[in-house]
């Protein structure tokens, strides 16, 4: 099996989450501003470019120096710097699934440590009021 037939399995279900997730937030920000979208986006691409870059240094070090190595007749031969770009995978993966799970799971939605009701964790409202 190739490295991108293995990636192909867990990128899958990475997919399917990553959609459950989509259909969800969908349906819970159907109000929301255009500038808060807008921010989203782009605070999305902020960290992909982060998380990519990073994996491009370390994936190339970690290479470089001994600590991985890849079967090279299961590789694509696509490199980036001497790192496959099947190794990209699992940070696009996590790109993917970490934020899917958040919204799935609930996350944090009104605010910061507060529940459905605009309380937090002690019952008290935004203006200190206990509940």
């Amino acid at each position: 099996m190739t490295y991108w037939g293995l990636n192909a399995v867990f990128l899958a279900v990475v997919a399917v989450v990553g959609i459950a997730a989509v259909v969800v937030h969908g349906r819970r920000s159907a109000g929301s501003s255009p500038d808060r979208r807008r921010r989203a986006r782009l605070a999305t691409v902020l960290v992909a470019a982060i998380l990519l870059g990073m994996t491009a240094v370390f994936d190339n070090v970690m290479i470089g120096i001994g600590l991985v190595g890849y079967d090279a007749s299961k590789i694509s031969g696509v490199f980036v710097g001497i790192a496959p770009l099947e190794d990209f995978s699992y940070a696009v993966a996590a790109l993917i699934l970490l934020p899917s799970l958040w919204v799935l799971l609930g996350g944090r939605r009104n605010g910061a440590g507060r529940d459905r009701a605009g309380h937090d964790a002690v019952g008290r409202d935004s203006a200190g009021e206990r509940a």
